[in-house]
This record gives structure tokens, C-alpha cells and sequence, in this order.
């Protein structure tokens, strides 16, 4: 029951990519459109960058979730502005972050502040994601993030977890979770296939920790990653199992950071699938 709901989960992930000027195409010429595409809200870009890109790969026949970033939305006004966009693109998921600016721009510093505004704006959304810990947080404390998973349970529909290397880590984070009663359902952020100093770049400026206390506690980690047959993703959702094909996990799907490295990731993909069947 573990391979067959990973093979399962393997036949439609979601992945993220950035809004640069080349992943439409990249996007386009190699990922069939069973695979979701979520797509990042960037401080350089604006939010205007994310929307561009889901209505041009929707237009394409993809489903698409544009990321609303709480710091990148100046009021309530901005915020009616993008949910209108969304709305007009047919887009009915959404996930919400706080977002890397280093200052909000305007009203909303985090999630929880931009989700309340949006129930009270009223949307026409069916889903809307936030993000899990499985590692410390730069600077929430690992229950507090838990809580606010809790916090958000009205509001949210699904949790994505942020990006984690590892298995055993993201199982325990899992369980302790589900011990208290956050019951929605779960995605599992996992990277796809890319360069480990890039991997290690993006990874410490998105939210998992600060680039001194990752050095410090995953220097064997980084190590690992440099050598030949560092991080592969399929001994990493292999050593998930079975605890994420259980049902009282609840998990969802995968969630693929995928940094733009878009053809080597589906080239895995596909490959897995292909030993599979």
C-alpha cells in the first residue's frame, strides 16, 4: 500500500517554480499538465510577476497556484485587486505565505493577518494552502509554528511543509502534528534534482533557518550533498514510507521545489514511475 500511494502521489505533485522570464517555456516543453504548478511570489518581482505567469501557464492548460505573499500586499484595496485577478485567471487555490521582504508593504507582516483579511473580503477560492516547519524557522520557535497551523485551521484548507532534507526528521514532524489535532492535510515539500550549492543557497533564505545555524548543524548534510550521490530525491520519498501512505498522516501529495531545475526533475520523475509500473 506504501509504493502504490507513492506512485500515486508521483502521477500528479505539485511543483513550484519561480517566476523568471524562461520557466514558461521550460514549464511548457516538459511537464504534461497532470502535474500542478505553484509559482513563488518574489520581493524583486512583486506579486504583478506571479500573476502574469499563472494566467499565462493556465492559458496553457496547466492548474495553477499562485503564492499570495502577505508582505508583497499593500492594503485591503491590493489585496481585492489580486484575488480579482486570481478570480478572472479561474484560479481557485491559492497559497499563502508571509514572504521574504525584509519589511511588509503595507498592512499585513504575516499569513495569519492576510488570511483574515481575505475571509473578511470574501473570495471565491475552494483552496488555500500555508506552510509547515518540519526545521526550526529562522525565527518562530517549532511549537509556535505548530500553533499557528492550529491558528490558521479555520481559514486554511492544506499545509505544504517547507523544504526538509531529512526523512526522519519530516516523519517525526508529522506525528507531532497530528498529536495536536491540526487534521489538514499535507503535502510534503521535497527538492526535485539541483545543484547542491544552489539547493544550499535558496535554502537558507527561504524561511528554514539562518545561513550560521544551518552551516553549524547540517555541516554533514552539506558534505554529503557535495560528494557524489548526495541528495537523491527517491531514496528521500522512499525513506518516507510507510508513514506517508498511512491514513491517519493524511498527506496529501507532493510539493516539489523544483528552483527552476524544471527538465532534470520531470526526467526523475518520469523515471520512477517507469520502474514502477
Amino acid at each position: 500500500m506504501g509504493r502504490a500511494a507513492l506512485v500515486d502521489f508521483l502521477r500528479a505533485p505539485r511543483y513550484e517554480v519561480l517566476p523568471t522570464e524562461d520557466v514558461e517555456g521550460l514549464v511548457a516543453t516538459h511537464v504534461p499538465h497532470e502535474v500542478t504548478i505553484t509559482i513563488t511570489a518574489s520581493p524583486r518581482r512583486g506579486m504583478d510577476a506571479t500573476i502574469t505567469l499563472a494566467e499565462r501557464l493556465s492559458r496553457q492548460g496547466y492548474t495553477v497556484v499562485p503564492h499570495l505573499s502577505a508582505r508583497l500586499i499593500r492594503d485591503a484595496s491590493h489585496l481585492r485587486e489580486m484575488l480579482a485577478a486570481i478570480n478572472e485567471i479561474g484560479v481557485h487555490d491559492v497559497f499563502v505565505i508571509a514572504g521574504d521582504a525584509r519589511e511588509p508593504a503595507g498592512e499585513f507582516p504575516d499569513s495569519v493577518s492576510l488570511l483574515e483579511a481575505m475571509m473578511r473580503e470574501g473570495h471565491n477560492l475552494g483552496d488555500v494552502g500555508v506552510s509547515g516547519y518540519p526545521e526550526s524557522h529562522s525565527f518562530i520557535d517549532d511549537d509556535m509554528t505548530i500553533q499557528a497551523m492550529w491558528d490558521k485551521r479555520r481559514i486554511a484548507t492544506y499545509i505544504v511543509s517547507n523544504l526538509c532534507f531529512d526523512p526522519r526528521l519530516l516523519k517525526k514532524w508529522l506525528g507531532r502534528v497530528r498529536r495536536r489535532k491540526v487534521e489538514l492535510p499535507i503535502h510534503i515539500g521535497m527538492a526535485g534534482i539541483a545543484d547542491p550549492a544552489k539547493l544550499l543557497r535558496i535554502s537558507t533564505r527561504i524561511g528554514i533557518i539562518d545561513s550560521a545555524r544551518f552551516l553549524r548543524g547540517h555541516s554533514n548534510w552539506f558534505l554529503r550533498m557535495l560528494q557524489p550521490g548526495g541528495y537523491n530525491p527517491e531514496r528521500f520519498v522512499n525513506a518516507l514510507l510507510p508513514d506517508i501512505a498511512a491514513p491517519e498522516r493524511n498527506v496529501a501529495g507532493l510539493h516539489v521545489f523544483t528552483f527552476n531545475e524544471i527538465e532534470p526533475t520531470e526526467r526523475w520523475r518520469q523515471d520512477m514511475l517507469a520502474r514502477a509500473n
